[in-house]
């Protein structure tokens, strides 16, 4: 998942229409002096939204700081207060409202720059996606392909994904989990930090609805394969594959830009696809 939990560029100076500085080179990231304490986006996504309200754990991202350009400031300043959601943990989410619609829901967490996130809610206007990451370029970025594009589909949401589904989803409101290239951590010592994790499928498969997926993909094998060896243990999931493997590519799944750049050097990408399973309770004995 890739993040950036650090405070994101300040407000930038008026722009174009395109949401570029009028001096700006695109493309280009500008900095501004800010005064001690000023919140470099008043009206976008917080540093910490979270704070400390929370326990310390483990966590599956790392801080990674990244400069914003003014294309992506503009689209945070503009679109956050509309489309964008920090991550508190405060409030329990309605779904419908937050999308003003009933339409199915599925959470993508970690998007990187967006593109593919908007590529699979331009091709699936009738699926909403709620997007999660700390990473504010790609949040910005995804914002403005999301109000370029006219996608009303999408909202973004800024902070630690484990918060939102715990603290503020309701039990069977997703229809499906998206966790596309999450950070490897492949050292042996940091295995501990990975993602796909028992008590993350648990957590997972209460905010999911029986005969939602779970689809991952990776491009680092020993992920790969300690994927498909947890979801294959877990009781609330099964493989859609009769052979208990991997899967193909879904057609809705995009090929990424950098991953064709890894499958052209021999890498080799996992798609997992795996569905939350109904439990039915057993009556009891000599009933």
């Amino acid at each position: 998942m890739s993040d950036s939990v650090n405070t994101p560029e300040s407000p930038q100076p008026p722009t174009t229409p395109d949401g570029e500085h009028p001096d700006h080179a695109p493309g280009v990231s500008i900095r501004h002096t800010r005064a001690k304490g000023e919140p470099r986006f008043p009206d976008g996504p917080k540093a910490d939204p979270a704070g400390s309200h929370f326990e310390r754990r483990i966590r599956s991202f790392q801080p990674r700081r990244s400069r914003v350009t003014a294309g992506q400031a503009d689209a945070l300043q503009r679109l956050w207060p509309k489309w964008g959601l920090d991550i508190d943990g405060h409030q329990r989410l309605d779904l419908a409202e937050l999308f003003g619609n009933d339409n199915p829901v599925v959470l993508e967490i970690g998007f990187g720059m967006g593109e593919a996130t908007a590529q699979m809610a331009a091709a699936d206007p009738r699926t909403n996606i709620l997007a999660v990451d700390v990473h504010t370029p790609g949040q910005g970025n995804l914002l403005n392909l999301a109000d370029r594009d006219g996608m009303s589909n999408i909202r973004v949401a800024n902070g630690d994904a484990i918060i939102l589904l715990r603290e503020m989803l309701t039990p069977d409101s997703l229809d499906g989990l998206r966790v596309y290239f999450p950070d490897p951590w492949p050292k042996k010592r940091h295995h501990k930090r990975r993602l796909i994790q028992p008590d993350f499928l648990t957590l997972a498969a209460t905010r999911i609805k029986p005969g939602g997926t779970v689809h991952c993909a990776t491009d680092w094998e020993p992920y790969a394969e300690q994927m498909l060896e947890v979801l294959t243990a877990h009781p609330d999931f099964e493989n859609t594959q009769a052979d208990g493997g991997f899967a193909p590519r879904p057609d809705f799944r995009p090929l990424t830009r950098f991953e064709g750049q890894g499958l052209d050097k021999g890498h080799v990408v996992n798609d997992l696809l795996f569905r939350r399973v109904q439990h039915v309770e057993q009556p009891p004995a000599g009933a």
